[in-house]
């Protein structure tokens, strides 16, 4: 999952390479369709969401006024998930294939339980650095109640909380900007049945994937009285708020990433009308957007939003994200060229070398997103209490952010690192 290049002529060298011919595989037909060669544009956009979604949780912080997620329906998670999904179909899809269902489901389950620990780990270490923010009474601010914590440190009417961390520990409770990590265990299994079912064919994968996402949309559910059906886990023991990203709504977009990478999707072709469309759609959201309704003042697409707001719910991960997200992936996928041979950096100047090696970093963080996105949470809280300190001041929040990126990309090389366990060649 994580075969990096460190420089822009060695990305060129291995998508000129032809891939090698796949094994043939007796277990399903379906398996000879999935590629072998990872697609630079994978790695690409997963780096960008996960400086983005830095950006958008740092508290306080005027950049986050102006990210992709203020233009349009769909923001930086769902290029997170959808990406992820194309990345879980090379590093696990193919294991179905070559060991069978029951390692496969193994070696996801094995997935599941390292996520859980980096999301128990995220929790306690924000935890005690939110606690140390607050004691320095610095800014005067309770950076812990910031992130909504109270039921962990107060007693209180409103909620039950004698057995606060054995709540969190099972996931019935799961506080604010800690349910990212949460959603993608319960997304990852899911993919078991998904391989089971594709032993049927694909029309049971995508009547499974369609019903169970229909089902997490809960002003629907509730419109034809089928509330009781309505698919959710509950994010507090002492009341009925849910999770904030349901993973019975997000599977959808996360499989449709994982059924272009294992080849059940075709790709879709390079069509002047197809992009067209996308722009459209992309441009047309425009005016209903933050963007659209906080600059261009527009009271009916004020009063648009707030009549359909279940049309771009992000909770249950409504249709116009879907439809904004795929037109946006399109013309991404259109503008980076085959496997991405666009990104890469041409001729010899310095704009190009500037550019190479801008892409080659990106790469790196996308290529160890998990880490990066654990680190980007705690980065976070330290960002913001940076600007709250600095009292907001211009140029120094654009300094804070530059310095969390390169948080980020320092987290990625240093994981890297140690996951190609250099201990082990020097012995050699």
């Amino acid at each position: 999952m994580n075969h990096s290049e460190t420089a822009s002529a060695a990305m060129t060298k291995t998508l000129q390479r032809p891939p090698a011919p796949a094994p043939e595989e007796p277990r399903t037909k379906v398996a000879e369709l999935a590629p072998r060669v990872r697609d630079l544009r994978l790695d690409f956009f997963r780096g960008l969401a996960m400086f983005i979604i830095l950006v958008a949780h740092t508290p306080g912080n005027f950049l986050a006024s102006w990210i992709p997620a203020r233009w349009g329906f769909s923001d930086a998670t769902e290029i997170f998930v959808f990406c992820s999904g194309m990345a879980s179909a090379i590093a696990f899809g193919g294991g179905f294939d070559r060991v069978g269902w029951r390692l496969g489901s193994a070696r996801v389950l094995f997935r599941v339980w390292q996520v859980y620990w980096a999301h128990v780990g995220l929790f306690c270490a924000t935890i005690a650095l939110t606690v140390w923010l607050t004691d320095l009474e610095i800014t005067g601010m309770n950076y812990w109640g910031q992130l909504n914590l109270w039921p962990v440190f107060v007693e209180s009417e409103k909620w039950a909380n004698p057995n606060i961390f054995l709540s969190f520990m099972t996931l019935r409770y799961v506080p604010n900007y800690f349910d990212v990590l949460p959603m993608y265990m319960v997304v990852l299994l899911f993919m078991p049945i998904i391989m089971l079912l594709v032993r049927v064919n694909l029309f049971a994968v995508a009547a499974f994937v369609f019903c169970v996402w229909l089902m997490a949309q809960e002003t629907l559910m509730h419109s034809v009285g089928l509330e009781a059906w309505h698919l959710a886990l509950p994010a507090e023991p002492w009341s009925s708020r849910i999770w904030f990203f349901n993973p019975f709504g997000w599977q959808l977009i996360f499989f449709t990433g994982f059924a272009f990478m294992r080849g059940w999707l075709p790709k879709p072709p390079v069509s002047m009308v197809l992009v067209l469309l996308a722009a459209v759609v992309v441009l047309a959201t425009i005016p209903l957007s933050d963007v659209g309704v906080r600059e261009f003042d527009l009271p009916w697409a004020e009063a648009w939003r707030a009549e359909n707001a279940a049309w771009f719910d992000k909770t249950s991960f409504a249709p116009l994200r879907y439809l904004h997200f795929l037109a946006l992936a399109y013309l991404a996928w259109v503008v980076a060229g085959d496997k991405g041979n666009r990104l890469l950096s041409r001729g010899t100047g310095a704009a190009a070398r500037v550019w190479g090696w801008v892409v080659t970093i990106v790469l790196k963080v996308g290529q160890q997103s998990l880490a990066v996105f654990v680190v980007s949470m705690f980065l976070a809280r330290l960002m913001g209490f940076g600007i709250d300190v600095t009292k907001f001041d211009t140029l120094s929040t654009v300094l804070i952010n530059i310095a969390g990126c390169m948080g980020l990309v320092a987290t990625a090389y240093g994981a890297g690192w140690f996951k190609s366990q250099p201990w082990k060649k020097a012995i050699a």
